[in-house]
């Protein structure tokens, strides 16, 4: 008990990641890069740390919130933070360019804390839509073009995939909007379809705009999707298509489930290999951005309310 009568009010890091909104991950990386925070250990070798760094850790996270670079602010007192924050200082803009340059370089040198630690960082800075709209994607796209030129192994790519993954997994756990009209959708890919980032991206905005989601993974087969539609009683099956998938496949695989689901189950079908379909059938939308999950989710409570009103 020596350490924690040592440490005072001092709190773990759980209870830090709630107060502060760092994650654990961030924690652990500054205290290697920066030297700060600096908790104590306990007698099982767990972190605690001292309400004073707590304290300053709030004033970081709240400046970040701002704009400022954690290698800014992390090594300035906690006056000096607060006059910063109380003063009118010039907020520094987030470069994406050299965002994703940093990010790219910390998975070819499989730096994976930090790279956890940095995702998790935009997405407490940006939000969870930003994030998937306006980071996620052009970085999905940014790693597959480094992958093509040779610059990433397939390993590695692999690793990136499972981090984002894993981000995006937790994030829609905390995500759920229950205040709405729920449509309750399936979400896969047609067989052969590996790729699975595009599907938690849209499972993510869907369910922040209140769709109760029922997620298969990747590869169900047309003949099953249509028995786990009727079991679940879904409004919607979301499909996501790749770049790389064959557009005959998407395109027959398309007309097929239009005929064996009941007309009363939309489709919607979203992704960057979309674009690639040519003869999309009756009944199919096609949701081309990130940004019109929003507006086909509301188009659907509109649909649903009518019906239910006459």
């Amino acid at each position: 008990m020596k350490a924690r009568e040592e440490a005072g009010a001092a709190v773990p890091i759980s209870a830090v990641e709630r107060e502060t909104g760092l994650s654990k991950d961030t924690l652990r990386m500054w205290e290697r890069r920066y030297g700060f925070p600096t908790p104590v250990r306990d007698q099982f070798g767990d972190r605690l740390y001292p309400q004073q760094q707590v304290e300053k850790l709030r004033l970081i996270r709240r400046l970040m919130d701002q704009g400022f670079r954690p290698g800014r602010i992390i090594g300035e007192n906690y006056h000096a933070l607060l006059e910063l924050l109380n003063g009118t200082p010039v907020v520094e803009e987030f470069n994406h360019d050299t965002f994703v340059a940093d990010l790219l370089r910390m998975i070819s040198e499989h730096r994976v804390p930090e790279l956890r630690a940095a995702l998790q960082s935009r997405v407490q800075n940006m939000g969870l839509r930003h994030f998937i709209v306006d980071l996620a994607a052009p970085l999905i796209r940014a790693v597959g073009e480094a992958w093509f030129r040779g610059e990433l192994a397939i390993f590695e790519e692999h690793l990136f995939t499972e981090v984002m993954q894993n981000l995006l997994r937790k994030w829609i756990g905390e995500a759920r909007n229950t205040e709405l009209r729920a449509p309750r959708i399936l979400l896969t890919t047609f067989p052969n379809e590996m790729h699975q980032l595009g599907l938690l991206m849209a499972e993510a905005l869907m369910t922040m705009d209140g769709a109760e989601c029922v997620s298969f993974g990747i590869q169900l087969p047309i003949a099953d999707i249509t028995k786990a539609a009727s079991a679940h009683r879904v409004d919607i099956v979301a499909l996501s298509f790749s770049q790389n998938y064959p557009r005959t496949r998407s395109n027959d695989g398309l007309i097929e489930l239009r005929r064996a689901l009941p007309p009363g189950i939309d489709i919607w079908a979203g992704g960057a290999g979309v674009s690639r379909i040519k003869r999309v059938p009756d009944r199919v939308a096609v949701i081309r951005e990130m940004t019109d999950v929003g507006v086909e989710i509301a188009r659907w409570r509109q649909k649903a309310d009518h019906s239910h009103s006459h």
